[in-house]
């Protein structure tokens, strides 16, 4: 028998099981996934509306008055940091037990508006990783002006933090593997 709901830490969770079940029913519910637009585009659960985690305080008036509110992320964690964060304004939030890896568990259906299935920030850890990695490698094996790159691509990583902006995120974006179906 799945569970209507638990509390953790002060927040209640709810099963994978148990949502689609209120969602089968009818029940007034809005689902606020947290996690980037590029990682939503990926896969989220049918009805759910995407505001990411760093803009969920300045966004309060997005969020349903009435009805339940359930939070999710990819495994959860973001979700409970969600929660914390409006615990003050929203006490009545609840998070998605394991985020849509639960749902995805469960067997049950996402909507996907991209061909990839990997998350965009996903896709720049891992070209920032290589490109980071390979200048490291050639800089010891090859000649130290490989080093350079490292450096670049840490530069990067460094100003997307600051500005909210990462050129690498926007040209990933723009390949054919990333553009809505």
């Amino acid at each position: 028998m799945p569970r209507v709901s638990t509390v953790l830490e002060g927040r209640a969770k709810v099963s994978a099981r148990v949502l689609k079940r209120w969602l089968d029913d009818g029940e007034p519910i809005q689902l606020v996934d947290v996690r980037s637009a590029g990682e939503f585009a990926a896969g989220h659960i049918p009805g759910a509306v995407n505001i990411p985690l760093e803009q969920v305080q300045s966004r309060l008036a997005d969020f349903a008055t009435h009805g339940r509110v359930v939070v999710v992320c990819q495994s959860g964690k973001r979700a409970a940091m969600a929660c914390g964060l409006l615990a003050a304004k929203r006490p009545d939030l609840a998070e998605l037990e394991q985020g849509t890896d639960g749902w995805i568990a469960e067997g049950l259906p996402l909507v996907r508006t991209t061909s990839t299935r990997w998350a965009l920030e996903r896709q720049v850890r891992l070209a920032a990783g290589a490109m980071a990695l390979a200048g490291g490698l050639l800089g010891a094996l090859v000649a130290p002006a490989w080093a350079y790159l490292a450096a670049f691509v840490g530069a990067g990583l460094v100003m997307a933090s600051l500005t909210g902006f990462c050129p690498m995120a926007s040209l990933l974006a723009a390949m054919p593997w990333n553009r809505a179906r």
